[in-house]
Formats: C-alpha cells, structure tokens, sequence
C-alpha cells in the first residue's frame, strides 16, 4: 500500500504564515485608523490617511486566504469556530466594510468629512476589539458536542474575550504608531512616538495578565510552560519579549525611526509564538487537533496545488506596492 503524505504540517504553516500576516499588515493599519481619531487638525489627518492610502485594502488578501484555508483543509474546525465566533466575526466585517466606505467617501464627500473621518476611526476601533474578542474565545477554547459547537451565540463574551479584544487595540495602535514614525514627519511623528508609549505600557500589562491567566484556565497550558524540561526550553520567550518591549521603549523615545515599528512586529510575533506553544497541535483548543479536524489527503493536495500558485503572486504584489510607495508621505500628495 503506498503510505500518503502528511500535508497537515504544510497547510498547518501556511494557515499560520496568512494568519500572521494578515495581523501584521492589516493590524498596523487598522492601528493607524484609530490613531487617526487622534489627530487635531486636517492637515495632520491628511498626512496619517495618505500613510496607508495606497496598501491598506491589499492588505485583508490575507484574511481572506486564511478563512478559505481554514474552510478548505480543516473543515471540522471551520464547522466549530465559525458558530462559535460568528456574531464578533460579523461585527467585524461589517466595521471593515464601514471602515472602506469611510475611506473612500471621505475624499468624494468633503460637505460630511468630519462624519466620514469618525466612521473611519470607530470602524477601524470596532473591527479591531471584535478581532481581539474572537481570539479570547478561541484560546479559552470551545464546548464541542458530537462535533459540533455545543454553546450559545454569546458563549464567547467572557471578561477573558473582552481583555484580549482591549489589548489587541493597544497592540495594533503600537503596529499604527510605528509604521507613523516610519513614514511622516515633524508633529505627526512626534505625536506617534507619544502614542506609542502609551500603547507599549498597555500592550506589557495585557502581555502579563493574559500570560498569568491563560495557564490558570487551561491544566494543558500550565503543564505545557511550567513543567521541565519545558520551563528551560520556552524560557528565551518571555524573555526575549521583555527585551523586544525595552527595546521598543527606548527607540520611541530617540530618534529612531524604523526601530519602533520593527520592534512591535518583534512583540507580536513572540505573542504569537507562544499562543502556538500553548496550544499546538491543537486546531480547536482543547478538543480537536489539526490531524483530527483536516481534511481527506486528497482534498488538500488538490487545494495546495493552487494555493502554491498562489502565494507567491501575493507576496509578489503586496512586496510591490509597499516597494513603490515606500518613503515620507506628505499631506498634499496622495490618494484622490
């Protein structure tokens, strides 16, 4: 009999590379939206819109990569996260849309500009805490019953869903402020830097509740970090973190300019390293790992085919775009 690959660890990485991604290049931007409630003046909201003008719809490819992975190659899990979260995924997409319109009609509609320029802010807000929320639940894990979601549509509204929602607001407005720092100038940057220490603290605190209250509810979290050989295995982690978040201090406090928002891709890629140590090889915390909620081998051979096809077309453009419009925006010359 010829035995079959395992393609569960490929569309494993792939789902994790989308995921990643889309949290990196859409957070910074939906970060940048909230800062932009912030601003005191046109000319300055001008500069912080024209800083992401030309990638920030590019950039949720990813999150549509990732949901139609999730769907496509571990359907079991699809079937019980989608219930399970569906009411903040629903939040969120209608903010995201919310958010596009305000994008769009805040330069078509210059009579409404003030209430286009809040519904940019709010959808961009709102998008981001029901992200959050959608991420507590799925690390407090869902109840499943003969495979399917066994709660109710409010099952992922917890105090630990509304923690996540609020810290994952500091953390893309840490990703909005850096990426301000690296492309503006004068009072806007400044006003960035200072933002951003304010987002940095709120970003440590929620790093230190969440990594104290995450083992506290989950026996498999605690033996997985606090038994040894373990404990000497994943130690570089947090420590690595606490040195990313001086770094990150220190460099919103120079004169740095590309430091700041590498340091914070820094922080949220150890968060989410140690989310995966926590959890794997558990696709639904808790109840089904990704062998058990994968589809037929065939199945995701077919899918992997295209997908392979597919990813380097949209690594190529994103690169692309983010090449061409790489550099200082001004408040003048932008999208129109």
């Amino acid at each position: 009999m010829t035995p079959v690959l395992d393609l569960v660890p490929i569309w494993t990485l792939i789902l994790g590379l989308a995921v990643f991604f889309y949290v990196l290049l859409d957070g910074f931007d939906l970060g940048v939206g909230m800062l932009y409630g912030l601003a005191p003046e046109a000319h300055a909201r001008n500069t912080i819109m024209n800083s992401i003008a030309p990638i920030w719809d590019g950039n949720e490819t990813w999150l549509l990569l990732g949901g139609i992975g999730l769907m496509a190659a571990f359907p079991v899990a699809f079937a019980v996260i989608i219930p399970a979260v569906y009411f903040p995924i629903l939040v969120m997409l209608l903010a995201l849309v919310f958010r596009g319109l305000a994008f769009e009609f805040r330069f078509r509609d210059a009579e409404n500009r003030t209430f286009w320029d809040h519904a940019f802010c709010y959808g961009s807000g709102i998008a981001t805490f029901a992200q959050g929320t959608v991420l507590g639940a799925f690390i407090q894990g869902f109840p499943v019953v003969d495979g399917q979601f066994g709660g109710t549509s409010f099952a992922f509204l917890t105090p630990f869903s509304v923690l996540t929602g609020i810290a994952l607001m500091f953390g893309y407005g840490l990703l909005g402020a850096g990426w301000l720092i690296l492309k503006t100038e004068g009072e806007v940057q400044a006003a960035a830097r200072r933002h951003g220490r304010v987002c940095l603290v709120g970003v440590g605190v929620a790093i230190g509740i969440v990594s104290i209250w995450t083992p506290m509810i989950s026996p498999s979290v605690a033996a997985r970090w606090f038994t040894w050989p373990n404990m000497l295995f994943f130690a570089p982690v947090p420590a690595l973190t606490a040195l990313v978040a001086h770094a990150a201090w220190r460099a919103l406090g120079s004169r740095a300019e590309a430091t700041p928002f590498l340091a914070a891709i820094g922080l949220f890629l150890l968060s989410y390293l140690g989310i995966a140590i926590s959890l794997y090889p558990m696709i639904v915390p808790y109840q089904l790992t990704l062998w058990d909620a994968a589809s037929s081998p065939r199945t995701q051979a077919f899918l992997l085919v295209g997908t392979l096809f597919l990813l380097p077309v949209i690594l190529t453009y994103s690169g692309w775009s983010y090449w061409v419009f790489r550099g200082k925006v001004r408040s003048d010359a932008g999208y129109n």
